[in-house]
């Protein structure tokens, strides 16, 4: 883990890798999106409005999964002190947002047709809409670390946020169990089962993965731009004493 505590160390891998996450992210998500629009079959009972799942379930599986990363890296900073914890949190939340925030429209456009109502406050949708404010509250604290100068990461306080906040994960997750809900439960179990026919699967696995190839090259694109922006800092610093 902490092979990868010098940043040059850790830019040597990010930047051929970050290329790679991003052009095969696309290539999946075009892939996996036309084969959805136009090889799977239209759904017996919602017809053809069920093919924005492939866009909604990589939001929603990346919206949860951002916050998961902030968690690590939120332990990694408490526990072990990784001196890139703090960065990786800064720009895992972001993009965390903004997959959390295209879950909660995606759905919403979905519900209209399905359930007749854009939004209901059910407890898988209004989870969903904390989990958003929480990235928000997140993105407030974690700026407000690195204008007090906390070496382009975050404070304790923030870290310590991102655990507090992990506790809504599993409130998203068994929400459809816990309470009546309007929204469907797990198509797609921790055993490999799935209630969706292998013709309208395979097209969502390619999303998935691009999806998250994606999300991936995005958090390395802000690692190396927030550890850019350090240097260029303390270089400055230094000018100015000079």
């Amino acid at each position: 883990m902490h092979a990868f505590a010098n940043p040059r160390r850790f830019l040597a891998i990010a930047m051929p890798v970050t290329p790679w996450c991003f052009w095969s992210g696309v290539a999946l998500v075009l892939l996996g999106s036309a084969a959805g629009l136009f090889v799977a079959p239209a759904d017996y009972l919602q017809g053809d409005s069920f093919r924005i799942i492939y866009i909604h379930v990589p939001t929603a599986w990346l919206g949860m999964g951002g916050w998961t990363g902030l968690t690590l890296a939120a332990i990694m900073q408490l526990v072990w002190r990784h001196p890139l914890a703090g960065v990786a949190g800064r720009a895992v939340a972001v993009p965390g947002a903004v997959f959390t925030a295209l879950c909660l429209a995606t759905g919403s456009i979905w519900g209209r047709p399905t359930w007749g109502t854009w939004w209901e406050w059910d407890g898988r949708m209004t989870s969903m809409l904390l989990l958003l404010f929480l990235y928000v509250g997140y993105i407030a604290l974690a700026r407000s670390s690195a204008d007090r100068g906390d070496g382009g990461g975050v404070s304790r306080v923030t870290a310590i946020y991102a655990l507090i906040g992990a506790l809504n994960l599993p409130i998203i997750h068994y929400s459809v169990v816990w309470w009546n809900s309007l929204h469907q439960g797990s198509s797609i179990s921790i055993t490999g089962r799935s209630s969706i026919d292998s013709s309208m699967l395979w097209p969502l696995g390619l999303t998935v993965l691009g999806f998250s190839l994606w999300f991936a090259a995005i958090v390395l694109l802000r690692m190396r731009a927030i550890l850019a922006e350090n240097r260029i800092e303390a270089r400055l610093r230094r000018m100015s004493r000079g």
